[in-house]
């Protein structure tokens, strides 16, 4: 490639993965203008640019840059500093840690917190505002399950929502009686009267955010919608002004497709932030119980789930999003959930195939041994980090499916695209817990989920990296080949210590 004269030119020395096909590894890496200009032995390289400056990592692994597939961004930096319910091992820590939060704010402020889940709390059935009324009368509490698809109110909250008793459940959401636990869409009508945060604090989250996963090690990250249309204004905000560190690709409710039809919003490569997908929900999750399941259902006798966006919304608001050139990204948790989006996947490929876009599935946890070839040529976003928590409750509540939940080696062996991230905030953005899950297969109690769907370390890199990249529809990331952006990982090891190197 052509480079503008007096372009500063770097040689990187390190032993390079570089998941070229043509050139798998190098000793060293010639960078200029962004990109790369050449990958090869220290002596090829060094002797197409005898001045270029040199950074000598030849301690260190490079590696095309980890991508974080799956994240709600602005809400991950919200997060940090919400009250933290992750590793909750029974309702007493969790009202232990509430009332230690109330007792440092005044009263009538709002309490918002997450990362739980009811079967770490030893529940057996849906929580109730009495347990969080013990601790926190004077304070509002809204607090989030780690799927983000059930959240727990106390009295106060529900009160200041005008929830009562009588109270219809909302489309595609359920009030659950006693009062206290809220599903789905539900949950709105509680962080429908909670304070908004300002243009200030929205910007203040979006660094945050940012600026975390790239002290991590990544260079880029799919934003999903599911969040105030402030939050991606924010990730565009820092973009514009030259301050956001990480590549972004953006999706957007699918409520919101008719803005982007009058906005003429598309593709619009080439910058650090870029509108990519449209964002479905088939069904809710597992720990909630609202993942969308062929009979038998839960094996608890708690039913089949709740499907959400219907299929022929999908496929006519896919189609809709097509051709806009943008790409319908679909979260299915469920085995139903993931049939019937397939079904209409299988309806929209033609036209995805004349786009040239990538139809995307989230999640894709829990399938149908039949289902998994229909996977073929599409990405499967998936979080193996998850798999650590939800093994035992796999176990416990669909026996059926544990050979064919997280079934990483059968879909990619099925032709489909493997792209990993996290879901954060639903689980933290710690690459190196993905690794060993996928890997190992082994859950947060020691046991082994249907081992054989287990990855190599290659594979998992990959899905890492140049997975996600061809899922955006970047051709020159996620691989170090000449005309490839710059924008790598240094690691101690594949899956060990890392951090970002972008030139």
């Amino acid at each position: 490639m052509t480079l503008p004269p007096g372009t500063d030119l770097t040689v990187i020395h390190a032993t390079t993965l570089t998941l070229d096909d043509a050139r798998p590894q190098a000793e060293a890496v010639l960078v200029g203008g962004g990109r790369v200009l050449a990958a090869g032995s220290r002596e090829e390289v060094r002797a197409q640019a005898p001045r270029a400056r040199v950074l000598d990592h030849r301690d260190l692994t490079l590696t095309p840059g980890l991508a974080e597939a799956h994240i709600h961004l602005v809400a991950y930096g919200f997060s940090l500093s919400e009250l933290n319910l992750h590793g909750a091992r029974s309702v007493s820590e969790v009202q232990a840690r509430v009332a230690q939060r109330a007792s440092t704010l005044p009263a009538g402020t709002w309490i918002r917190g997450g990362g739980f889940l009811l079967s770490e709390l030893g529940l057996g059935d849906y929580p109730t505002a009495a347990l969080l009324d013990e601790v926190s009368p004077h304070h509002p509490v809204l607090l989030y399950s780690r799927d983000l698809h059930l959240s727990w109110a106390n009295a106060l909250a529900l009160r200041l929502s005008g929830v009562t008793p009588d109270t219809p459940d909302p489309e595609g959401g359920k009030i659950v009686r006693p009062l206290g636990t809220l599903l789905e869409s539900a949950s709105a009508l509680v962080t429908r009267v909670m304070p908004v945060p300002s243009e200030a604090e929205f910007l203040a989250a979006a660094r945050t955010g940012a600026d975390d996963l790239a002290a991590r090690g990544y260079v880029s990250a799919h934003t999903m919608a599911f969040e105030a249309p402030e939050a991606p204004r924010a990730l565009q905000t820092l973009a514009a002004r030259g301050e956001l560190p990480l590549r972004i690709w953006a999706t957007l409710p699918h409520a919101r497709l008719p803005h982007a039809r009058e906005l003429g919003l598309g593709l619009n490569p080439g910058g650090l932030f870029q509108w990519g997908g449209v964002k479905f929900f088939a069904d809710g999750a597992l720990g909630s119980r609202t993942a969308w399941l062929h009979a038998p259902g839960f094996a608890d006798g708690s039913g089949t789930g709740m499907p959400l966006d219907p299929p022929e919304l999908i496929r006519e608001l896919g189609a809709e999003a097509l051709r806009l050139g943008l790409t319908p990204v679909t979260h299915a948790i469920g085995d139903r959930a993931n049939t019937e989006v397939l079904d209409a996947y299988d309806a929209l490929r033609p036209l995805a195939a004349e786009k040239g876009v990538r139809l995307r599935i989230e999640h894709a946890q829990h399938l149908r041994p039949e289902d998994i070839t229909r996977f073929r040529g599409l990405t499967v976003s998936a979080q193996p980090i998850h798999l650590q928590a939800d093994g035992a409750m796999i176990r416990e509540l669909l026996p059926h499916l544990t050979e064919t939940s997280y079934a990483f080696r059968s879909l990619r062996d099925a032709g489909a695209v493997l792209a990993f991230g996290s879901d954060a905030p639903v689980a933290p953005p710690e690459y190196r817990a993905n690794f060993a899950a996928a890997m190992t297969r082994v859950d947060d109690t020691g046991h082994r989920l249907a081992p054989r769907e287990a990855l190599t370390e290659q594979d998992v890199l990959w899905a890492h990296t140049r997975g996600p990249a061809l899922a955006a529809g970047w051709d020159d990331e996620g691989i170090i080949r000449p005309g490839a952006r710059a924008a790598f990982t240094l690691w101690d090891r594949v899956g060990g210590n890392a951090r970002a190197l972008m030139l």
